[in-house]
């Protein structure tokens, strides 16, 4: 296949020159100034209740730097809820509410949410966004899952986009999702991002107040309807580029200056594009890597211009720091363990305002980490 043409593009006032296809890269010789942390072995604090967490199906940070989990009841082993049994076998564990605030010291502030906390409560948590107004966006990636809901920061549920259903893959039906990855609002524009996702292959955009449609594209800034149902891609083709994003589309992220990231895991690789969906530039990260792909989330540095991006690599359970504006790894850290620092399926990051960083994992480690920023930004 013939790679796509590339151009110069402005993004408001700031030129975007293309990195695209940095393959096989190895971190620089020079990482000066790139962000360096140590793990937090002491964050979290124990949880009340004799509760336990799941999976970690999603994070993020809200303006007052509290964290904010969703977590999957449903992934907890009976031997792990042996207290919830009839009767209760031991003194621990408890099942734990779904959505859970977490201030920078690491003590638990709320928890709500969970099966049957409203209709359509996701059958599998996944995504978590709190929006400048403090509304909490939540998704799920079952089967069934075909939409997210709105609630306040207490949990009252104030809208849902989409609804749950088992009807097949769908890309250009905007009245539902496919099992939703991942959610991120833009508050001035009063814009919803959602990464849709495990079923759908397509990035979608909603308005945050109303629930109305507003825009969505695919793989290279394709219209939706060019995005073949038949043939998105659930593993990736041999060579470089795939026509269609694969399975799963696992985050959308906006960057202060105006371009949206997307995680196509299992093709290894970030595309870019404008918030309009404009194609801008794509880039891998260990491209031989097979399993579940690489590029399972993203975070950006907190200096004014967000000069890195952290790559959150599930799969080789490392953290990518990458130079957005030559794409280049820089250093990385972390390992595959379970130890404090290390990861087993590292599947979602952010950082906070100090430059924190957070993790948050699936499959059997099911737990959450902080890493404090040590040096850079």
């Amino acid at each position: 296949m013939k790679l796509p043409p590339f151009s110069l593009v402005f993004v408001g006032s700031v030129l975007v020159t293309p990195c695209a296809f940095v393959f096989g890269q190895k971190p620089a010789d020079s990482n000066v100034g790139a962000p360096s942390y140590e793990v937090d072995a002491r964050w979290p604090k124990q949880l009340p209740n004799q509760w336990i967490m799941g999976q970690v199906g999603g994070m993020c940070v809200d303006k007052q730097d509290h964290v904010w989990v969703i977590q999957r009841p449903r992934s907890l082993a009976p031997d792990e809820l042996a207290a919830d049994q009839k009767p209760p076998q031991t003194i621990c564990c408890r099942n734990t509410p779904s959505v859970m605030e977490f201030d920078s010291e690491g003590n638990l502030i709320q928890a709500w949410g969970g099966p049957d906390y409203v209709p359509h409560w996701p059958k599998r948590e996944h995504g978590i966004w709190v929006d400048g107004g403090g509304n909490v966006w939540v998704g799920g990636n079952d089967a069934s899952d075909r939409g997210v809901l709105k609630f306040t920061r207490d949990g009252k549920l104030l809208m849902e986009i989409g609804r749950q259903s088992t009807e097949p893959q769908n890309n250009q039906d905007v009245t539902m999702l496919g099992q939703p990855a991942s959610i991120e609002v833009d508050d001035a524009a009063h814009e919803v991002y959602i990464a849709d996702g495990y079923l759908n292959k397509r990035v979608v955009v909603y308005d945050s107040e109303t629930g109305a449609f507003k825009r969505g594209w695919g793989a290279y800034g394709v219209s939706l309807a060019q995005i073949d149902n038949d043939k998105a891609a659930a593993y990736k083709l041999d060579g470089p580029v795939n026509p269609q994003f694969g399975s799963p589309v696992h985050c959308a992220r906006l960057s202060v200056d105006g371009m949206v990231y997307v995680c196509d895991r299992i093709n290894d690789r970030i595309q870019v594009f404008t918030k309009s969906g404009t194609y801008l530039y794509e880039f891998m990260i260990a491209p031989a890597t097979l399993q579940n792909g690489s590029t399972w989330c993203v975070a950006f540095s907190r200096d004014p211009r967000q000069k890195y991006l952290l790559v959150a690599d599930g799969a080789n359970n490392v953290i990518w720091v990458v130079e957005r504006s030559t794409c280049r790894i820089v250093t990385q850290f972390g390992h595959s363990g379970r130890n404090a620092g290390q990861f087993h399926w590292v599947h979602a990051a952010e950082t906070d305002s100090k430059g924190n960083f957070y993790t948050g994992e699936v499959d059997n480690a099911r737990r959450i980490q902080k890493f404090k920023l040590t040096a850079g930004r």
